[in-house]
């Protein structure tokens, strides 16, 4: 088996989120924060045989970058990464029950504000909260439209940036907050659903991955 470069992209992605993973039979990667408040899924070329877990996903990364295009040959314990000159790396799996991975398929609630993100945007607003070392992002009501804005919401008198999004065809009030540092999604444009409460899904328009994100506390939704 070869690994496509979108489940390169994925697995890289997804060690942002969380040290390590198990991947199980089938073509659908996920994982979870240790602190289980972002969510990611991914539906990939590659139809997987064995179920296998990695304690440390960079490093393995890491050993798969020593090779050009390596073969894998997944076994019952450990998975042999081989190259066409005839080098390989024996890897062995983790064991499952060390791992944080997501104990069952998230149930999205209804959303009651949608709304697309382009990656333009999304990009934008991330430059803007690097530079004025902002931690925090809101989406909010505001005379008809959605807007995003950087901020730190603990900091009254903290810089800002805002952006539209488009407009609100609700007639909803809201206040959604998010952690940046959450926000470690692959690049692209998404569409976004967010709930009353608790959660908020991100989909990517072109690629086969979803990522859902918990709302902060202070987070508010008035119909």
């Amino acid at each position: 088996m070869k690994f496509s470069k979108h489940t390169f992209e994925i697995l890289k992605n997804f060690s942002n989120i969380n040290s390590n993973i198990l991947i199980k039979p089938g073509n659908t990667i996920s994982t979870i924060t240790p602190a289980k408040n972002v969510m990611a899924e991914a539906e990939v070329e590659e139809d997987f045989d064995v179920e296998f877990g990695v304690w440390d996903l960079s490093k393995f990364l890491g050993t798969i970058s020593l090779f050009e295009n390596p073969d894998f040959d997944f076994t019952e314990k450990y998975v042999l990464v081989q190259s066409v000159t005839g080098s390989c790396v024996k890897y062995y799996y983790s064991e499952p029950s060390l791992l944080t991975v997501p104990e069952r398929k998230l149930e999205m609630p209804e959303a009651v504000i949608t709304f697309n993100l382009p990656e333009s945007i999304f990009n934008e607003i991330l430059r803007a909260a690097s530079v004025l070392q902002l931690p925090d992002l809101a989406i909010r009501s505001n005379n008809g439209a959605i807007v995003a804005v950087a901020l730190d919401k603990n900091e009254p008198t903290s810089n800002d940036y805002s952006i539209e999004l488009g407009m609100n065809y609700t007639d909803a009030e809201f206040d959604f907050h998010f952690k940046i540092e959450n926000m470690k999604f692959v690049p692209g444009d998404y569409i976004v659903d967010i709930t009353e409460k608790i959660v908020s899904k991100f989909t990517n328009v072109t690629k086969k991955v979803d990522y859902w994100v918990a709302l902060e506390a202070s987070s508010s939704y008035t119909a």
